[in-house]
């Protein structure tokens, strides 16, 4: 313990640990709406950040590896009676668990802000999290071993730089299964609140890097130029082995569904508002907002009853859930504290539907449900920029003539103007072409 309490010190481990802590903990914070969502939002977040963790691991790991050449104490230490594993291992164990731990903090650092908010804790966050920490110390292994292989001083810069390439292309390559297991980042990209990373895949990388770092330590301890061919063998069987267990299909690999996380968490009294459990915690805030939405469609007859989450997602194109006329569906956003964003769109948008989900089957008239909509609402029509989030332009004409059918809407008798709605919402339910069905 006492060596390598002295390796802690001397060897660049908690400088190369600080400096991944550092840089992890200000990735995160520089964007905490990635990540608030959850500890499967943050654990994907963090393993996306491998991006620039691991080259920093494999470039420190190749400055220490250096470190007898640059003393010029190889030769000195080959003569003493204690085998070169001996002598390797404090250094081994500094990297290793230095900038594996380094890992687990930046998630604990993000984990304190979701804590209180996040509602849902995925088991399989534990296993990717333990991968990604190891995935670092095997990076760090690794640079030790090119490290003393490659003892200039342009070595680990050079592998700084070719590790992000390294990662980066194969995060993206193509077979996508190859990808899942050479890249510690795989996986990563947040398509839905409820995606996680199957099993087998973390189950792979952990394979992978295991034999990258056995290649690492090998090349580290051996001196025969044999030995040193014979290290890439590890990498070799490493990549089959994973290779074998890693699944081929697109779906578990590119949109893997957490289906507890996808489940819906109900009020218990009526009207029922429903969000989905990784989203549980807002659902107290939603609830007013979304039945004052019901309230306003309940003017028209066969209104809807129910508002729910909408769970579907452009990477699930099989996972479309069936209509249902009684249930709206409205996108539930999570704010940087892990709250109910954008709380005063929630209700525009409910109504802005006319109680019916839009989904790209029929063509629809946006002036003419607009118009209907603000004359529920009470208001003059407005421009969908600045009330529904992420709606950056429009066609300034649209909301031009919602205006003038409105107008027309206003001019008529209560009753008149809602049955004219009516029969709009029943047009739209029935496919068919909304357009002048206001203005006659």
């Amino acid at each position: 313990m006492s060596i390598l309490r002295i390796e802690l010190r001397r060897s660049a481990a908690i400088g190369a640990a600080v400096l991944a802590l550092v840089v992890g903990v200000a990735a995160l914070y520089l964007a905490p709406g990635r990540w608030s969502q959850g500890w499967m939002s943050l654990t994907l977040t963090t393993k996306e950040y491998l991006l620039l963790l691991w080259p920093l691991a494999l470039a420190a790991g190749a400055w220490q590896g250096r470190r007898e050449h640059r003393a010029r104490v190889g030769e000195l230490f080959d003569t003493t009676p204690r085998s070169p594993v001996r002598r390797m291992l404090p250094v081994l164990v500094a990297m290793g668990a230095a900038v594996g731990l380094a890992y687990l903090l930046v998630v604990v650092a993000g984990g304190l802000r979701i804590a209180s908010t996040a509602a849902y804790f995925p088991p399989d966050v534990v296993a990717i999290v333990l991968v990604g920490a190891f995935s670092l110390s095997a990076a760090a292994w690794l640079g030790l071993g090119l490290g003393r292989l490659l003892p200039a001083l342009v070595t680990a810069p050079a592998l700084a730089v070719a590790g992000v390439l390294l990662v980066f292309f194969t995060t993206i390559m193509r077979p996508d299964w190859l990808g899942a297991v050479l890249s510690p980042a795989y996986g990563s990209n947040p398509f839905y609140p409820f995606q996680t990373i199957d099993p087998r895949v973390t189950g792979a990388l952990a394979i992978w890097m295991g034999a990258l770092a056995f290649t690492g330590v090998l090349l580290l301890v051996t001196r025969s130029p044999y030995a040193r061919v014979a290290a890439v063998l590890p990498a070799l069987l490493g990549l089959g082995a994973g290779a074998a267990i890693v699944p081929r299909d697109e779906a578990t690999l590119i949109a893997p569904v957490d289906p507890v996380a996808r489940e819906l968490v109900c009020t218990d009294d009526a009207p029922t508002v429903c969000v989905t459990r990784v989203n549980a915690n807002v659902l107290e805030t939603l609830t007013p907002l979304a039945r004052e939405g019901l309230a306003v469609l309940a003017k028209l007859p066969d209104a809807p009853t129910q508002v729910h989450e909408d769970r579907r997602s452009f990477a699930l194109p099989d996972e479309m859930p069936a209509g249902n006329d009684d249930i709206i569906t409205i996108t539930v956003r999570i704010d940087d504290r892990g709250g109910l964003a954008h709380p005063a769109s929630v209700v525009p948008e409910i109504v802005l539907s006319l109680g019916v989900d839009f989904t790209g089957e029929c063509q629809r008239n946006g002036a003419v449900e607009r118009a209907a909509a603000y004359y529920l609402l009470g208001r003059e029509p407005v421009s969908d920029v600045g009330v529904v989030p992420g709606m950056i332009s429009e066609d300034p004409l649209l909301n031009a003539e919602a205006v003038t059918l409105w107008r027309g809407l206003r001019e008529l008798p209560s009753s008149e103007a809602t049955a004219r709605i009516a029969a709009v919402r029943a047009a739209i339910l029935a496919c068919r072409d909304t357009t002048g069905m206001l203005s006659r």
